[in-house]
C-alpha cells in the first residue's frame, strides 16, 4: 500500500521557518496505531490525517507520541493541502475534529482558522513551576494548557525550560507570553510531556492567548508572533466566542509512504 503526503510549513511564507506539519488525505481510517506509528516516523510535531465525510473533513492530529484534541498549524496546513494539491472548489473548508466543527477560508491572501476562544483564568504559581522555567513569573493562567505571563518580550526568548520539570507538571504544554514590541504580543510553547520540546508556531495555543491580550489590551484585532527558533506570524481577532487566526503556508515537500 503507498499513502500520499504533504510537507507545510505553516505560518510562515517561506520554507524552513513557520510550523511543519504533515498531511495525509485518506479514503478511509487507517488503523489509530498505524497512524501513530506514521506521525512517529516522520517526527514532525504533528501529522493531520483528512477523510471525507457529510458534515466536511474529519481531521485528527498526532504528534510523535500521541493524538490531541486540537491543532492551528496542522489544520491550516490541511487546508492548504486541499486547496492547492487536490482543487477544493469553495473559499472555506469545514473540519470536523474532537472539540467540534472548524473552518478555514482564503481572505485576503491569507488562511484564516475559526477555531473556538478558550478564556483563561487565574491560576497559582507553584515552587514547581517557576523552577521549570527558571525566570520571574509576573501572572499565570490556565485553560487547556497553562498560560504564563512573563514581564518582556525579551524574558520570552531568554527562556530555557527545564524539559523534564515541564513534563512532570499536570498540564499537556506551558505557553508562556508577554506583550511585543513590533507585535501587540508574543509567545513560546513547550509540551514534552506529549513528546513537543518546544513547538515552533501553535495556533491552538492563541485560543486562549487572543482573548487574553484582547481585554489587556483593549484591541479586537491584534498581530502575534511565536519567537521560536524557526519563529512564524500570526494575524488575530477576537470574534465573540470564537477567534480568527490568520497565517500563511508553503508547500516543501510531497511523497509516497510505502507499507509493505
Amino acid at each position: 500500500m503507498q499513502l500520499e503526503f504533504h510537507q507545510v510549513d505553516a505560518f510562515s511564507e517561506r520554507p524552513f521557518s513557520g510550523n511543519p506539519a504533515m498531511v495525509y488525505r485518506l479514503d478511509s481510517w487507517l488503523a489509530d496505531e498505524l497512524m501513530q506509528h506514521i506521525a512517529a516516523e516522520h517526527n514532525l510535531a504533528e501529522t493531520a490525517f483528512l477523510v471525507r465525510e457529510a458534515q466536511g473533513w474529519h481531521i485528527r492530529w498526532f504528534t510523535p507520541t500521541t493524538e490531541v484534541p486540537l491543532c492551528g498549524h496542522a489544520t491550516l496546513a490541511s487546508a492548504h493541502v486541499l486547496f492547492e494539491m487536490y482543487n477544493e472548489p469553495s473559499e472555506r473548508i469545514d473540519f470536523i475534529g474532537k472539540t467540534g466543527a472548524l473552518s478555514v477560508t482564503r481572505e485576503n491572501g491569507l488562511l484564516v482558522l475559526d477555531f473556538p476562544a478558550m478564556v483563561p483564568t487565574t491560576a497559582a504559581v507553584t515552587v514547581e513551576l517557576e523552577r521549570a522555567l527558571g525566570i520571574e513569573i509576573v501572572d499565570v493562567y490556565g485553560s487547556v494548557e497553562l498560560m504564563v505571563v512573563l514581564e518582556s518580550e525579551q524574558a520570552v526568548r531568554d527562556c530555557k525550560p527545564d524539559m523534564l520539570a515541564l513534563s512532570r507538571l499536570p498540564w499537556p504544554g506551558v505557553i508562556v507570553t508577554a506583550r511585543g514590541e513590533q507585535y501587540d504580543f508574543v509567545s513560546r510553547y513547550f509540551a514534552p510531556g506529549i513528546g513537543i520540546a518546544e513547538d515552533p508556531v501553535t495556533g491552538s495555543t492563541h485560543c486562549s492567548l487572543i482573548p487574553y491580550w484582547s481585554s489587556r489590551l483593549g484591541k479586537l484585532s491584534l498581530t502575534a508572533f511565536q519567537c521560536s527558533a524557526r519563529g512564524g506570524e500570526l494575524f488575530c481577532r477576537l470574534e465573540g466566542d470564537r477567534v480568527k487566526i490568520g497565517g500563511h503556508a508553503r508547500l516543501v515537500a510531497s511523497g509516497k509512504l510505502l507499507l509493505g
